[in-house]
């Protein structure tokens, strides 16, 4: 199991959306907690690394989590995705290994990973995503 933490923003029902250098699909913003950090921790760490903006830990909000076979991954190999919102996001770029950041709908589910699909499915039934 893959154990990894995204951050859900939303602005006028799109999601933002990262694609890293050499990859061919968007996931939603995020990454894997190293050793001792807490989901907030490593959330905060990860965002700041990849769109270089600061959040406030005690602004994020538990979402959900959500398991699928993970991307370009053997069968079997899963992903969890715990998922947060946060209220403070300031303006963002992409930095580190992101080359690009987009916001998607559920129109674009064609080039979103496997576990971002099932996530985009629940924020569209929830009347959140278009």
């Amino acid at each position: 199991m893959i154990d990894k933490l995204a951050l859900i923003e939303i602005q006028n029902k799109k999601i933002l959306s990262a694609r890293s250098i050499g990859r061919n699909v968007f996931y939603i913003p995020g990454g894997k907690r190293e050793a001792g950090e807490s989901d907030e921790e490593a959330l905060v760490r990860e965002i700041e690394e990849e769109l270089s903006v600061k959040i406030d830990p005690s602004t994020l909000v538990f979402y959900g989590e959500f398991q699928a076979q993970a991307h370009n991954h053997p069968d079997g190999v899963m992903v969890r995705m715990r998922c947060y919102t946060t209220t403070a996001l300031g303006p963002f770029y992409p930095a580190a290994e992101i080359e690009e950041v987009r916001w998607l709908s559920c129109a674009d589910m064609d080039i979103i990973s496997t576990v971002d699909k099932i996530i985009f499915d629940d924020l569209r039934s929830r009347g959140l995503l278009d």
